[in-house]
């Protein structure tokens, strides 16, 4: 892969991490990476190791988990909030990429960890793939 290809497959990467609560899907993704939708995804998939709708839904799920530790909205708000539409998907997903539900990971106490930096407490909280 050309580093053209990766800059603009880091430009959709980028639109992805900032506008993960929006409605983004394969085709503006590839507009932005001025790549036809095919060839984005395979390319997306080759220099990240996952699709472009598993990296988004990882964000989310990772920001889900920051607003469900802070306890004050309820599982369906966090799921609207964090740019689902589907509370049975976002369950779903949640739980295969976290290993609980996500009204279980919003009831139990979050207290030992917050003493480690947000920056910190980012990278051992990530979602991640089994």
């Amino acid at each position: 892969m050309n580093t053209e290809d990766l800059v603009r497959l880091r430009r959709a990467r980028d639109r992805m991490d900032r506008e993960y609560t929006e409605p983004l899907d394969v085709m503006a993704l590839a507009g932005t990476a001025l790549m036809s939708p095919g060839h984005f995804q395979r390319s997306f998939r080759a220099a990240y190791g996952e699709t472009p709708y598993g990296y988004l839904m990882t964000r989310r799920i990772e920001r889900a988990k920051a607003l469900l530790r802070r306890g004050d909205m309820s599982v369906t708000e966090v799921c609207m909030a964090v740019g689902c539409t589907s509370l049975g998907s976002f369950s779903a997903r949640f739980t295969e990429l976290v290993g609980e539900t996500p009204s279980a990971y919003r009831a139990r106490s979050h207290a030992d960890g917050e003493v480690i930096p947000a920056c910190v407490a980012r990278r051992y909280t990530r979602p991640k793939r089994s």
